[in-house]
């Protein structure tokens, strides 16, 4: 990886056991910890930042903004945590993690940003907690690693792993909103759903212009990876400096050419990558960002990634799901055999049931997996059963179940390789971590967070944002959408509108990547494009470590016939 913080409750000895301080750019020793990175722009305004001093050292990784005119966050964290504790973690904005050592007072900790957008690995097993952003590298301190066959579960069948485990039993993730202590783990109350009454509109369009603001900052040529969807093109409003845009899709797709009339609007230049086998090439460089949790799959710039020309990249992830209630349980109508929605929120949704159709569970693919490998479990049982638990893990920080919901989506979102992977070839903003946009996602009762508020914020910012609209979405109302979605499917003679993204099986099929990922395992063939990339994630990230790779292939094998 081009950037990578790992460290470890102890001394610099402890550290060396596993890394050499000379694989570092900068490698710090508190009282209590260690800590190494690698970052090319350490110091970079609104990114990586170190400070060491007489009183304690502190590391903040990744996108960092701090109260006032202090340039270096890690020197403003260290001093502010000395006054005020863990209500400095309150005011730190950002995307990012926060390592602390307090020095003489005893203190140390790494912490999360409010939502968990970095991830943190950490393990007891080799007898000195080491923890790092890199889960290979932290996989590798483990001495005789076994398979979690749990996480394993719910990553084959759900495409994410919930909580805070890993594919390894001795590897573990920090939790969201949380901190990592030397022997235990602290959950914080940054994220806990508080809905109260004010202008959600009139909030959302000053806290969007302030977040935008702050991320200005990040210098360089700019770019923004930009859809002909509602979330990007704010970005590309607002920032004057984005001078590039990228889409993934074939030049004539409906959706590159919304994007590109979007970038001409705005006085950006547009190029677009049609999806080759580039799109859905499974190489170490994804698979190592999605950590054997996640979908590489999500990381749809990869194979593209060397020829963008820029120094900070943009993008609008999870702003449909802070902004626009992705996550909640919509009420729906029946029209011909298909669920259309009314606009207005499940009075009574089954936490279950939603969250497995919002992470795109498929009864049918998961059956036809499972008798095709070693695993004995009913899938349909084994992912309800999960599912509830996560919920009902993240139930305290929510009011209602509409905000459990999105919680534990928020929780457990699977697309987030996607920013990791940018984060480490470019300065990268993620607008939607923002404090004071988090702060108005917790605040807003869920019956507001719509496309609808969201797209009047957006006028208020730009009277002329939707001057070229969405493809498939030529109305503000989400139920005209649908229906309208609808009827050309339904109706000979219109055209259906067009899937945002490249079709997975046409590319399966075109590259030939049966053969050239699963080609000594025929009989996963016949599995949906999706379910074998998972496989196909999950074996390299784990051949990408492991010395016993006879092992960890072991579960691809058929099951064995019964005996008659």
């Amino acid at each position: 990886m081009n950037r990578e913080l790992f460290g470890v409750f102890g001394g610099i000895d402890a550290f060396e056991r596993f890394r050499s301080r000379d694989e570092f750019d900068s490698v710090f020793t508190g009282s209590t910890l260690t800590v190494g990175i690698t970052d090319p722009d350490l110091g970079t305004p609104g990114w990586t930042t170190a400070y060491a001093g007489d009183d304690g050292c502190c590391l903040i990784w990744g996108e960092a903004y701090v109260p006032g005119d202090e340039s270096n966050a890690a020197r403003w964290l260290l001093e502010s945590y000395e006054a005020d504790g863990l209500e400095a973690l309150r005011k730190l904005n950002g995307s990012y993690l926060a390592v602390l050592d307090a020095g003489t007072n005893g203190d140390a900790f790494v912490a999360t940003d409010p939502v968990r957008s970095r991830e943190c690995f950490y393990t007891d097993e080799p007898g000195v907690r080491a923890f790092g952003t890199d889960a290979a590298a932290i996989a590798r301190t483990v001495t005789d690693p076994t398979l979690h066959r749990e996480a394993i579960l719910e990553f084959l069948h759900l495409g994410v792993t919930l909580g805070e485990k890993t594919a390894v039993s001795e590897l573990h993730r920090l939790s969201l909103d949380s901190r990592l202590l030397p022997t235990a783990t602290d959950a914080l109350d940054r994220f806990v759903y508080s809905p109260r009454e004010f202008d959600v509109v009139d909030e959302l369009a000053d806290r969007l212009e302030r977040a935008l603001q702050r991320r200005s900052v990040l210098p360089g040529r700019k770019g923004v990876l930009l859809s002909a969807g509602y979330d990007s093109r704010i970005i590309l409003s607002q920032l004057d400096d984005i001078e590039r845009s990228y889409t993934v899709g074939e030049p004539n797709a409906a959706e590159v050419r919304g994007a590109k009339r979007l970038a001409d609007q705005y006085g950006a230049s547009h190029t677009a990558f049609s999806p080759d086998e580039r799109y859905l090439r499974v190489d170490e460089s994804k698979v190592r960002h999605s950590h054997g949790i996640k979908e590489s799959l999500h990381i749809h710039h990869a194979g593209y990634a060397d020829e963008i020309d820029i120094d900070t990249m943009y993008h609008g992830l999870l702003c449909d799901t802070f902004f626009r209630g992705h996550f909640a349980a919509q009420e729906t109508i029946d029209v011909l055999g298909k669920r259309i929605p009314t606009g207005r929120l499940e009075s009574d949704p089954n936490p279950v049931e939603v969250l497995l159709e919002k992470f795109g569970y498929s009864r049918a693919a998961s059956r036809e997996l499972a008798d095709r490998t070693s695993f004995d479990a009913d899938p349909n049982t084994f992912v309800r059963e999960a599912i509830a638990d996560e919920f009902a893990a993240k139930r305290w920080r929510a009011d209602s179940v509409q905000n459990a919901l999105t919680c534990c989506g928020i929780a457990n979102q699977p697309s987030m390789p996607f920013h990791d992977h940018l984060s480490d070839r470019f300065l990268t903003s993620f607008l939607a971590t923002d404090r004071e946009l988090i702060d108005w996602h917790l605040q807003t009762p869920p019956e507001y967070r719509t496309t609808d508020t969201f797209l009047r914020a957006c006028r208020q910012i730009d009277a002329d944002i939707l001057r070229h609209r969405p493809p498939d979405r030529p109305y503000d109302t989400t139920v005209l959408n649908e229906i309208e979605g609808f009827v050309r499917r339904k109706t000979p003679f219109l055209t259906s509108f067009e899937p945002p993204w490249p079709d997975r099986k046409t590319l399966f099929d075109r590259y030939d990547l049966d053969q050239r990922l699963l080609g000594d395992v025929e009989h996963l063939h016949g599995l949906p494009a999706r379910h074998k990339l998972r496989l196909t994630d999950l074996r390299g990230w784990l051949e990408n470590w492991s010395d016993t790779q006879e092992r960890p292939l072991s579960w691809l094998h058929p099951p064995k016939p019964a005996v008659a």
